[in-house]
């Protein structure tokens, strides 16, 4: 039975346009859409792992709208992870940025590198949000799609070790507005691009 995600996070979806996505953007999701179908037909696990340099913000957004949609979609045996070239933290904007559009989100601890239970509906595992290397213990060793979410991680890996598929997906960074009037506009614009390309790509798998 499809998982029911909280209704402040379905009527954002519901709210995504298809249409805002060009057709070379399109051609930039066709090989992520590949994958996640290819493991579909051939009932395996799908584990993606977006990978952005200091795993703080494009990273973060992608793997928690990407699980999302895989519930949104019936999708089973999706599992979203993330991770960075350096390890820094979930940027707060990022965090209140999701929280803006339904998330339940909880700091579970404190410091420098804090770590965020993320809901998206009541009877699914959180995700567990904090800032790691991109081979961190928490992360998959191998069968995972690498998704390159930033061009400065894409250019300084150019081996993901253990990865079945690298996909280059890049995403201009929210940070460049950081602690200026357009921030949170400028986060959630990003938010809902990245969100609109992943209900694109898995509203395409044919289950």
């Amino acid at each position: 039975m499809q998982a029911k995600l909280f209704s402040e996070i379905e009527n954002v979806i519901k709210e995504l346009n298809h249409q805002t996505i060009s057709n070379e953007r399109k051609e930039v999701l066709k090989p992520l859409i590949e994958y996640i179908q290819y493991k579909v037909i051939h009932h395996q696990e799908i584990r993606i792992n977006f990978i952005c340099t200091h795993n703080s913000r494009r990273s973060h957004l992608s793997q928690v709208w990407a699980q999302t949609m895989a519930c949104y979609f019936d999708i089973k045996n999706v599992f979203c992870y993330s991770g960075g070239t350096e390890a820094t933290a979930l940027f707060s904007m990022a965090a209140e940025t999701l929280k803006n559009s339904g998330f339940k989100i909880d700091q579970l601890s404190e410091g420098k590198n804090p770590v965020y239970s993320i809901k998206y509906a009541d009877n699914e595992h959180p995700i567990i949000g904090f800032s790691k290397k991109l081979d961190h213990v928490f992360n998959p060793k191998s069968e995972f799609a690498a998704i390159m979410t930033c061009d400065a991680a894409n250019e300084a890996c150019p081996i993901i070790l253990g990865a079945e598929k690298r996909i280059p997906v890049m995403y201009k960074d929210p940070k460049a507005f950081d602690n200026t009037p357009q921030q949170a506009e400028k986060y959630n614009e990003r938010s809902i691009q990245i969100a609109t390309e992943l209900c694109y790509v898995f509203s395409q798998i044919k289950l």
